[in-house]
């Protein structure tokens, strides 16, 4: 009974040590797909120096053609906001601790629950926040076509408990599809594709975007992208 019990032990004891390393293996997979996008994009010592990101996106909206003007300021400064005919219709931003938004030209607190991850951004640049791994857990889940382009499955968890699913391309190593889980209990998420990489200087970056499913879909188009130029502090106050 004692040698069942002894080889019992061992067995479970070899067990736990193999899906160790093969987690372990599956982990340096992820970091090392997500190394190499950060490579096509320009290389991560190019998206270090990039302290401003500035984008300028045309879509639809309710039938009426507007812009969204997108600001990014090192470690974690956002604004966006929705121009219609010349003008802001909305605006929202983030001053690197709390969310904010316009509306009808009155300034006041925005819902804070919107830029709960904010908080934990580090990078203009999400994939240099996926390698890190005092804010991400990486794990390689698979393969899978997206719109005909073989891809690498990714799961990212945030320390907060936020979870991706991203996709890169095979080929090219560049970001193909995200997942952004709202609530695993509904299978509750929201889809974006990126598409169209251009080369912006040394930058190569997606200028569609598309977000939803099937009949859902809205796709906006970046027609201006600027970096570390025309953004400064006073965009986020």
């Amino acid at each position: 009974m004692k040698k069942q019990q002894l080889f019992l032990l061992l067995l479970l004891h070899i067990i736990g040590l193999n899906f160790a390393n093969a987690q372990k293996l599956s982990d340096n997979a992820a970091i090392e797909i997500v190394n190499k996008s950060i490579d096509a994009m320009g290389g991560q010592k190019l998206l270090q120096s990039i302290k401003t990101l500035y984008t300028d996106s045309e879509t639809e909206m309710q039938g009426r053609k507007v812009n969204w003007i997108v600001k990014e300021m090192l470690p974690n400064k956002g604004s966006f906001q929705i121009i219609y005919q010349g003008r802001t219709v909305y605006q929202n931003w983030f001053n690197g601790k709390v969310g904010y938004e316009l509306n009808n030209g009155e300034k006041k607190l925005a819902d804070q629950e919107e830029f709960k991850d904010k908080k934990y951004k580090q990078n203009i640049f999400n994939e240099l926040d996926y390698i890190n791994p005092s804010l991400y857990k990486l794990e390689f889940i698979g393969e899978e076509k997206i719109e005909s382009n073989n891809c690498n499955k990714i799961k990212a968890t945030l320390i907060n408990g936020l979870v991706k699913i991203l996709y890169y391309d095979k080929n090219t190593f560049l970001l193909t599809k995200t997942e952004k889980i709202l609530n695993a209990e509904k299978n509750s998420f929201s889809t974006t594709y990126y598409s169209n990489y251009k080369k912006f200087n040394d930058l190569t970056y997606f200028t569609e975007m598309k977000f939803g499913e099937k009949e859902n879909i809205q796709i906006a188009t970046i027609i201006k992208l600027l970096y570390n130029e025309n953004i400064t502090e006073k965009d986020f106050e």
